[in-house]
């Protein structure tokens, strides 16, 4: 086990208090200060552990994917449950995580993906490794869905999962935009009319 002195854990603690303030406040708008600041970390040891700013933000997305995907596989691999079924735990999650009040850094992909994407080719990158990655599983997903029974499309399960993760990734810059969790709802309808189950 760690102590809290050890590269790994000053590392984490780092990134853990840059994913709460970031994805509240966006990426530019907050300076390394304020992520030091919160994670009692002196900047001078910032860059032992992290190049740049930027440096900062590309590790800092890939922890966060990497953690996001872990509770897809987490929730894809439930017991007992058809694939339709682990379907729908998945958007209940996403809905929970994307408060448009205060997701504490579990909302990074929607926060920071428009910003991000044109700033930093690096971080552009990790967001399209990250959001691949839940692509895939979506695809496999709506795969053992089909094969299952609990899912009935006919488009091929890759251009589902496109289309319903773009719907998703809409839905909550809406969700945001309205201080409203309505556009959840459209959202859940209208995927449940793309993979032919019950809402």
């Amino acid at each position: 086990m760690n102590s809290p002195t050890t590269p790994s854990t000053v590392r984490d603690t780092i990134l853990a208090s840059g994913q709460r303030i970031m994805g509240a406040k966006g990426f530019s708008a907050v300076g390394l200060n304020e992520v030091l600041a919160a994670a009692g970390v002196p900047k001078g040891s910032f860059y032992h552990y992290f190049a740049s700013k930027e440096a900062f933000g590309e590790a800092l997305l890939e922890d966060y994917f990497s953690a996001y995907l872990a509770d897809m596989d987490r929730i894809f691999r439930q017991p007992g449950q058809t694939k339709a079924e682990q379907l729908a735990a998945y958007f209940r999650a996403w809905q929970d995580s994307q408060s448009f009040e205060d997701c504490q850094g579990k909302c990074l992909a929607v926060k920071l993906g428009a910003e991000v994407a044109d700033l930093s080719e690096p971080m552009r990158a990790a967001l399209q490794r990250g959001t691949t990655g839940i692509t895939d599983r979506l695809a496999r997903a709506i795969a053992a869905g089909l094969a299952d029974g609990s899912v009935a499309t006919r488009e091929p399960p890759e251009a589902v999962a496109r289309s319903v993760y773009q719907l998703w990734l809409g839905t909550s810059i809406m969700v945001k935009i309205g201080r409203t969790t309505g556009p959840f709802d459209d959202a859940v309808a209208l995927t449940a009319r793309l993979l032919h189950t019950a809402p």
